[in-house]
Formats: C-alpha cells, sequence, structure tokens
C-alpha cells in the first residue's frame, strides 16, 4: 500500500481505499462508511488552492478556538496535493472506528463541542464541504503505523506534512 502515489486516485483505490465521497454527502449519511479500524484521506480533487475563511466552521472543543491566522494557513498549504489530511481510527487501546471517528469530524466541522481537534484546518477551507473523503479498512494492522507511513511518504514527496496535519 505505501508504494502507491497519494496524488493519484486510481492508484489509492487499487491500494483498497473505498467510498471518495464528498464530505457535505456524507454529513447527511455517513452510514456507507465501515465500522472497523482503519485510516481516511481527506482528498482535495482538482488541487483547487486553498481559499480561507477567517472564522471556520470547526467547534470550540474545550474551550479552544480551532482557527488559526489566514497566515498560518497558507504557510501550512501544500501546493498540487491531492491530500489534504491523513487519520486513522483505533488502535490497540481505542476502540474506535471509521464510522465513528469520521461521524466525529464531521460533527466538529459542523460546530459541534467534539473531541476531533486533529484536521482542524480543514473547516477554515471554503470548500470544505465538496471535499473528498475516502477510507481504508485495517483488519490486521495498526492504523497508527499506517498512518505514519501515509505521513511519512507524503512528506518525502512534499517535504512538509499535509496540509491539515499538524505536529501538536
Amino acid at each position: 500500500m505505501i508504494n502507491m502515489n497519494l496524488n493519484n486516485i486510481d492508484e489509492l483505490k487499487n491500494a483498497g481505499f473505498l467510498g471518495f465521497k464528498k464530505m457535505h454527502d456524507l454529513f447527511k449519511d455517513c452510514s456507507s462508511i465501515p465500522k472497523t479500524k482503519g485510516v481516511y484521506l481527506i482528498l482535495n480533487p482538482g488541487y483547487i488552492e486553498g481559499e480561507y475563511l477567517l472564522i471556520g466552521t470547526g467547534g470550540h472543543f474545550k474551550g479552544k478556538n480551532p482557527n488559526v491566522s489566514l497566515e498560518e494557513l497558507t504557510l501550512n498549504w501544500v501546493e498540487k496535493s491531492l491530500v489534504i489530511y491523513i487519520g486513522k481510527a483505533g488502535s490497540e487501546n481505542s476502540s474506535a472506528t471509521l464510522h465513528s471517528r469520521l461521524k466525529q469530524y464531521f460533527g466538529f466541522g459542523q460546530g459541534k463541542n467534539i473531541g476531533h481537534y486533529g484536521g482542524r484546518f480543514i473547516w477554515q477551507l471554503k470548500n470544505s464541504a465538496d471535499l473528498i473523503v475516502c477510507w481504508k479498512p485495517l483488519l490486521n494492522d495498526d492504523p497508527r503505523f499506517v498512518e505514519n507511513q501515509l505521513i511519512k511518504k507524503f512528506v518525502t514527496k512534499f517535504s512538509k506534512r499535509p496540509f491539515a496535519n499538524l505536529t501538536d
């Protein structure tokens, strides 16, 4: 899986990624997302240039403002990258599933006070509802390991982490 080109949807599909649904469609119905552990990607098809909102749609979990400056968003933007966020669901110590984790992510992006602070830069993008979500169920692999490998592959190509994958 790690040998695939992260900028090619066909290669992502061949590597076992499923879904490829617009975020706004999944807001309405996320029943197609499996209830297993795995990894997921938020994609920016067409490499639409980042247009930012001063105040995004993300919730204020534990009173923390998820919004950052437009300058910080611009500095984090990765030119010509299909993948703008890599996430995981589940581990040895977590019973989270792709379904539960993505449902949290979508809720946070719709302003709810939910614990999915990671990937919050997505919610300051003007086109966030049009982004594509895909996922790969992992029955035998540790999602933390696979997520880490995907981020390393991304960094090798782009010399920085995906737009919304923060280090803190």
